[in-house]
């Protein structure tokens, strides 16, 4: 079974920062993809940051020159550096990956942490 465990979220004033990690474990593969999602009261899940295996980054326009997506392979651990937040960030953000068990190694699968709730207060 995989499992995506997120953590670093928390309440923190307008203009800080805030770290994210997410580490995948269990019987893994190979790891595609892995990204940051938020979703806003009311609203639908939105893509934040990805990073590619080769390491290409991919940024929604809203986290641009202020958030950075990083991978760590050996440890499959993605994080998201937050920095200069703004009270529009408030969200629950979800980590996300896309990857082969070692089970089922021809085979695509998706997974989503749990989620953490990151808010920001003006």
């Amino acid at each position: 079974q995989v499992q995506l465990v997120e953590s670093g979220g928390g309440l923190v004033q307008a203009g800080g920062s805030l770290r994210l990690s997410c580490t995948a474990s269990g019987s893994i593969g190979r790891i595609n993809p892995m990204a940051w999602y938020c979703q806003a009261p009311g609203k639908r899940r939105e893509l934040v940051a990805q990073i590619t295996t080769g390491g290409s980054t991919n940024y929604a326009d809203s986290a641009k020159c202020r958030f950075t997506i990083s991978r760590d392979y050996a440890k499959n651990t993605v994080t998201l550096q937050m920095d200069s937040l703004k009270p529009e960030d408030t969200a629950v953000y979800f980590c996300h990956a896309i990857l082969r068990t070692m089970n089922f190694p021809s085979r695509l699968n998706v997974y989503w942490g749990q989620g953490t709730q990151v808010t920001v207060s003006s």
